[in-house]
């Protein structure tokens, strides 16, 4: 049995626990990542790398922190530290399709700019002008400047690599067998390994409630099923950022589905409820797209039947997609909340226990802004005010025996 000793022990190497550890460790700290698979074999590595909000605004508030101090890490991690993760700063256009789509569209445009956000309605004209194959004979196009996009597994590692640099000790197929307080400190197992720590930090995304119940914690993070899909690599065709209006619209006037299900999801049980879509070209040139949200527990099978819905609410944006084959599918599980927002904070059932969890569907593009507000919140004891809008407190809950 081996016995090793640090400062902090961060459990998840999806993007969440690697961005945490990057920041401890350029901090001085002693700090152990444990993962038990690979770094971001999950959701982490799964997604469709889009990044960014509307800008800082007047008053920014978690999600500006959470969203765009993420575009601020992704660009220095890319242009500052020297590592290739494909990151651009594309910006993104959001596809309105019909007339009530529009006036929630310029509802939410005349909102967000009173808080001092970057966005603005594009005719279909305007937005052929960022990007020439959108179609022509949708309603118009949400656009902003704010947005960006990255390869999900290399930004990953990359936040690993860097942490390692500085120290950080990274141990890859160590699953956690065992958790326990010792003192104000706690002892984390992994099969034949043993960490002392100071501070544990709990970052497992979609897993959460498994690794909560073995401390008799109650921790309300549901797995989401999302998937994707690909085509062939082609010569570049998409330059920003593509979603949609639908959802959001939908999700604007009926946000949960049913009383059992946290908010925003496209399935109430097996009904579709609505369409959702994301996606972009990558690097490679492969085209990709996503969208669906459902609850199925710890399911990943691909949902053959959702990336048909999906190609062809896609193909209503980028008319071209209609005649390419899908090459390649995939799905991942999403950490999602009860009430929609992050658990990122103090665990104050324990000492010296921390989360960051429950980051929903962007989950890749405000990670680094949740390892960036949790590390500093472990070096300085003190938590920054944008924390206060998700303490873990106000879901978290004893198990009664």
């Amino acid at each position: 049995m081996r016995v090793l000793n640090s400062d902090v022990i961060v459990v998840g190497g999806g993007i969440v626990g690697c961005s945490a550890a990057m920041f401890l460790a350029e901090a001085g700290m002693d700090v152990n990542l444990l993962e038990r698979g690979e770094i971001s074999g999950e959701a982490s590595g799964l997604n469709a790398g889009s990044i960014g909000g509307f800008g800082w605004g007047h008053k920014p508030g978690l999600q500006e922190h959470l969203t765009m101090g993420s575009l601020d890490i992704f660009k220095s991690l890319q242009i500052e530290k020297g590592h290739d993760i494909e990151f651009r700063q594309s910006g993104s256009l959001v596809a309105i399709h019909s007339p009530k789509q529009y006036e929630y569209a310029q509802e939410r445009v005349s909102f967000l700019k009173s808080e001092g956000m970057q966005v603005e309605i594009l005719s279909p004209a305007e937005a052929k002008s960022y990007e020439p194959n959108l179609n022509s004979d949708l309603n118009g196009y949400m656009y902003s400047s704010n947005r960006g996009q990255a390869d999900p597994i290399k930004s990953t590692r990359a936040f690993s690599e860097v942490a390692k640099r500085n120290g950080a000790v990274v141990t890859t197929s160590a699953r956690v067998t065992g958790l326990e307080q010792s003192g104000q400190g706690w002892i984390v197992r992994s099969y034949d390994l043993v960490f002392n720590c100071e501070v544990l930090l709990i970052a497992t995304g979609a897993w959460t409630s498994e690794i909560g119940k073995m401390i008799g914690l109650n921790i309300p993070i549901q797995p989401v099923r999302g998937q994707m899909w690909a085509t062939d690599s082609l010569p570049p065709r998409i330059f920003h950022t593509i979603s949609s209006m639908e959802s959001s619209e939908y999700w604007h006037k009926n946000p949960i589905v049913n009383e059992d299900s946290p908010p925003e999801l496209t399935h109430d049980r097996d009904l579709r409820v609505t369409r959702h879509l994301y996606g972009r070209q990558r690097a490679n040139g492969e085209v990709i797209f996503g969208g669906d949200r459902e609850l199925l527990g710890f399911d990943d099978d691909v949902s053959f039947t959702g990336i048909e819905v999906n190609k062809t609410h896609a193909g209503e944006v980028l008319p071209f997609l209609d005649q390419l084959s899908v090459t390649r599918t995939w799905s991942g599980l999403m950490p999602f909340s009860p009430d929609g927002l992050p658990l990122i904070g103090r665990v104050e059932q324990y000492e010296n226990l921390f989360l960051a969890t429950g980051l929903g569907s962007s989950g890749f593009g405000r990670g680094p802004g949740s390892g960036m507000l949790v590390a500093d919140l472990i070096v300085r004891g003190e938590a920054h005010p944008a924390l206060q809008e998700s303490t873990p407190s106000r879901l978290i809950e004893e198990i009664n025996s």
